[in-house]
């Protein structure tokens, strides 16, 4: 059964393809180095007295990245390439896993790191994972306040906290 579904979740149509992806990721990385080769120039590209100025190498590295780019962009438009680059299946596992990471950033800020910390552990457990509700409550427990124990009190290291961190003092 399980053979049949993975079967039947490969032939889902795809959502884009290699070629389009590889295209934005190049467009993308056009501009950042544009931004880069202009922030650099604007630092100083050339040699002083002392030899070359801060931004001698990043404005240089940025140019050679820059034209890398151009290449990859210029390949996606002359290659055909058909290759699926991701199905709705697949974008769904990913999604299932990127949206909720996403939300626990946003979360965080209000939260704080621990009950946030402890939200997205036992979600996942629960929704992907599909454990016990009181086996996934309990590992998130112990995993938060292990974290809290090493980064509030063995190591002094200040993380994000919310109303529950202020209500026990820290």
């Amino acid at each position: 059964m399980a053979s049949q579904d993975t079967e039947e979740a490969d032939n889902l149509p795809a959502v884009t393809g290699v070629r389009s992806v590889d295209f934005a990721v190049s467009v993308l990385l056009i501009l950042f180095s544009a931004l880069m080769a202009y922030d650099n120039w604007r630092t100083g590209i050339s040699w002083d007295v002392g030899g070359p100025q801060a931004g001698y190498f990043p404005f240089y590295l940025s140019l050679i990245m820059g034209i890398a780019a151009l290449y990859g962009a210029v390949k996606c438009v002359i290659t055909p390439d058909p290759a699926v680059f991701v199905t709705r299946s697949q974008l769904k596992r990913v999604s299932q896993m990127f949206v909720p990471t996403v939300l626990f950033v946003v979360v965080m800020q209000w939260l704080g790191l621990y009950v946030a910390s402890f939200i997205l552990v036992a979600g996942f457990m629960i929704a992907i994972g599909r454990i016990a509700v009181w086996k996934s409550l309990l590992t998130a427990a112990v995993f938060t306040v292990t974290m809290f124990v090493i980064f509030e009190i063995a190591f002094d290291v200040i993380m994000p906290k919310g109303p529950l961190e202020a209500l026990l003092g820290y």
